[in-house]
């Protein structure tokens, strides 16, 4: 679970952006803090893995707070909200290393999108995988290899259903298990799930027995 502290200095805007957070699968709200003196006893007491910073707080420039919220807990991510449009606002957050910046006023979906993102990219950088590949690096900058042509014999429709299997799955599956989910042969679905390892979308996980080649596992990522 990924765990959020919202930072804004209006009361009624922070809640409902708690709500939207707390509607995301994999996403848990702990606090709220409504200045920047808040956030940072907040974020020392709390430890969250993601911050959602507006820029405008009563006593600091949100921007400002980011360096002192990393100083606070090293390792946090920040997800800049703010109704701040000013090109040098944008550019200064970049280069202060956020990993969003989402433009209020926005909607629930506008939210999970970015929530999304942030689960699939930067927080795959922080599993158990000792190194990463280049699939992992373009996923956390937002570049994908997934509208490359399907190869020949490949279905769209098939392809999705086979995305879907995988994201509805408790745990990684194995091309017998996702074969039997989707009523398809065995030889298609490791096709498919190839091709889906391959554009990124899919993790592949060995399983090592007693005897044998290990088994081939996919997760979604």
């Amino acid at each position: 679970m990924i765990e959020v502290l919202i930072i804004d200095d209006d009361f009624m805007v922070a809640k409902i952006h708690a709500g939207f957070v707390q509607r995301t699968k994999g996403f848990a709200v702990v606090g709220i803090a409504h200045t920047g003196a808040q956030a940072i006893s907040e974020a020392e007491r709390l430890q969250p893995d993601l911050v959602l910073l507006d820029v405008h707080l009563p006593d600091i420039n949100g921007l400002d707070l980011l360096q002192q919220l990393r100083e606070t807990v090293p390792e946090l991510d920040v997800l800049v909200i703010s109704a701040a449009r000013e090109a040098d606002t944008v550019r200064r957050a970049l280069r202060g290393g956020i990993v969003h910046y989402l433009m209020k006023p926005f909607s629930q979906e506008d939210l999970r999108e970015r929530l999304e993102h942030y689960q699939r990219a930067y927080r795959h950088l922080d599993s158990s995988k000792s190194e990463t590949d280049q699939a992992d690096v373009d996923r956390v900058f937002g570049v994908s290899r997934v509208d490359k042509p399907l190869p020949k014999g490949f279905s769209a429709e098939t392809l999705k259903l086979v995305e879907r299997v995988l994201r509805d799955a408790d745990a990684d599956l194995s091309a017998t298990e996702a074969a039997e989910r989707l009523g398809i042969a065995r030889v298609s679905a490791r096709r498919y799930l190839e091709h889906l390892a391959d554009t990124g979308k899919v993790e592949v996980r060995l399983r090592y027995g007693e005897v044998g080649r290990p088994e081939r596992r996919y997760l979604a990522t």
